[in-house]
Order: structure tokens, then C-alpha cells, then sequence
């Protein structure tokens, strides 16, 4: 036998080592379209984003319970960029004129929370907001806020416009997008109270302000549910619009979507009204969630319940 070296060759092992590394290189081959086909294969959350995070807040929001702090760290800390949004607190003045904000004045309850790198970003004109120049601020930011007050006002100003695909594209990018009051129900499709006579009007006639940015797809978002009694408001909503799920949120209480998930953070109680549940004649026809809970929005149920147990039963509307 031939040596090479002080070791000794050997056709047949070498010829052995020749197949078992083809073998090796064509699995490889089959292995990698077929990774690519099922990571393709992956359905499309059916309700929240395919990307990012939602914290969708009932209003009233204070530093004491977590909901603030949460936002901050879902965006990855105080030195991120932020934009905040007031426009949902109005776009024309009583005369007809437009209003202005002061930017010190918006962000200041933001500054003092510690955040190093916020700017605002308002126009009444939807022809502004599908400028460049104006959508510039959102093209790195990695969260947006958008403040309360009535969620017609930024469906006037944003809707179909650049500034919505750049929205969009903060959730893209795996960034936050957030809002109390108002800025809860912006986040949903089907918007309700967005009627300009007033909020106590849940179904508008008004097509230009039926349906809010969608970010929370088949869904219908309300607020203040426990300061302003609301509780059986999103009722007839669901029972006109069957195919939405119907979320309404207590203030100070938030739900941080991820997917077709939501987890309840904050002070109190949400409701979630599924129209393709057979509530009992004595029950409330909603689920209520506590703060820590977690419901399957796609399943339509919950999954855990705040001690981190397995929930065995649905809500029952019991408050």
C-alpha cells in the first residue's frame, strides 16, 4: 500500500469520504428550499401586524401603572426616535382656521418620562401629509404615539396619504405603534364615535369616517369604558358588524398586541365582544380580561389568564 507521508492511503476510504460529502451537499440542497417554502408558507397574522407592536390604551394615561414605561421599552429604550401625533386633538379652530400646536407643549409630558430623541408631527392637510418633506421624521423612527380627542381628526389628515404608508412602515421595521383615547381607536378598522357631531354617536352615517387606520384588522376599538360607562356600548356595533371582534379598554389599562395576540397591561379590565359566541340569556355578551391575560384573537379566546395558568373558561361578562 502507497504512503503519503507517515500516513497511508486508502482508495477505498477516500472514495467513501467522496460520497458521503455529495450525499451531504445534495440533502443541504433539498434542505434549503424546503426551510425557505415553509418559512413562506407562514400565514399572515390575521388580525394584528405582521410586524412591530401595538399598545392600544383606554385613555387617561398616568406613569403609575407601567403602560408609559411599556411603550418606551417595546420602541428599545428612552434614546430611540419618537414621533407624537396630536392631531386628534383637533385640525381647525372654531373661526375655520388651522390649528396650530405647540411642540414644547406636546412633548413634554414625553420629555419628562426621559425620552432624549422625540419630535411632533401634525398638519391638517392631507396634501401636506403626502409630501417628502413631511413625512421625513418617520422614515428612521422606530415608535409613534398619537394623542386623544377625536379620531375623525386624523382620518382627515392621514388617511390615503404618504404619511400612512410610513406609519406602516414603522411597523415594518419591527417598530411601536401607540395611542390613548382616541389614538386607541385610530388603531382600529372599523371606527366608531367617529361621528363630527359628537362621541356618543357609535355608528356614523358619515363614509369618510367609518373606518380608522386598521392597524388592528376586524376589529372595532373603544375607550374610557369604565370612567364613562361604556361597557355594553360596542353591543349593537357587533351585532350590525359581525365580522369585527369588539375590544373596549378601561383607562390606564392598555393590550400590546404581537401578532394575533394581545396581552391586557396596566390598571383594569378589557372587554372583548365575539359576535360568534353563544353568550348564556344571564351573562353579559363580552368576555372580560384582566391585567395579565392573554387572548388569541384568531382562536377567539383566552389562552392564559394573569397567574399564568391556562384559562379553561371564557370570561362570561362578568365585571
Amino acid at each position: 500500500m502507497a504512503r503519503l507521508g507517515t500516513l497511508a492511503y486508502n482508495p477505498f476510504m477516500t472514495t467513501r469520504r467522496f460520497f458521503l460529502l455529495s450525499f451531504l451537499a445534495f440533502a443541504l440542497t433539498l434542505a434549503l428550499p424546503l426551510r425557505a417554502h415553509q418559512a413562506a408558507a407562514t400565514p399572515a397574522p390575521e388580525y394584528g401586524p405582521p410586524a412591530g407592536t401595538l399598545v392600544i390604551v383606554g385613555g387617561a394615561m398616568s406613569n403609575n401603572f407601567g403602560v408609559p414605561q411599556k411603550f418606551i421599552e417595546l420602541a428599545g429604550g428612552l434614546d430611540k426616535k419618537f414621533v407624537i401625533v396630536p392631531t386628534n386633538g383637533g385640525n381647525k379652530n372654531a373661526d375655520g382656521t388651522p390649528r396650530e400646536y405647540n411642540e414644547d407643549r406636546v412633548l413634554a409630558a414625553w420629555k419628562s418620562r426621559g425620552l432624549t430623541n422625540v419630535v411632533m408631527l401634525h398638519t391638517w392637510d392631507p396634501k401636506v401629509a403626502n409630501t417628502e418633506s413631511f413625512v421625513t421624521p418617520l422614515l428612521d423612527a422606530d415608535a409613534v404615539w398619537f394623542d386623544g380627542g377625536r379620531q375623525w381628526n386624523a382620518v382627515d389628515s392621514y388617511m390615503n396619504t404618504r404619511t400612512l404608508e410610513e406609519f406602516w412602515n414603522v411597523l415594518h421595521r419591527g417598530g411601536v405603534i401607540a395611542g390613548s383615547s382616541a389614538g386607541a381607536t385610530i388603531q382600529s378598522d372599523y371606527l366608531v364615535r367617529g361621528d363630527t357631531s359628537g362621541p356618543n354617536v357609535m355608528m356614523t352615517d358619515e363614509p369618510n369616517h367609518q373606518h380608522g387606520f386598521a392597524f388592528l384588522k376586524q376589529s372595532a376599538i373603544d375607550q374610557h369604558i369604565n370612567t364613562r360607562m361604556r361597557w355594553d356600548d360596542l353591543i349593537p356595533v357587533i351585532q350590525q358588524y359581525p365580522q369585527y371582534l369588539g375590544i373596549g379598554i378601561s383607562e390606564d389599562t392598555a393590550i400590546v398586541v404581537t401578532g394575533d395576540r394581545f396581552e391586557v397591561i396596566g390598571r383594569w379590565k378589557v372587554t372583548v365582544h365575539d359576535n360568534t359566541h353563544a353568550y348564556q340569556p344571564w351573562e353579559k355578551p363580552y368576555d372580560t380580561l384582566s391585567v395579565g391575560d392573554v387572548y388569541d384573537m384568531q382562536a377567539r379566546k383566552i389562552v392564559k389568564r394573569g397567574n399564568g395558568a391556562n384559562a379553561g373558561r371564557r370570561g362570561g361578562g362578568a365585571r
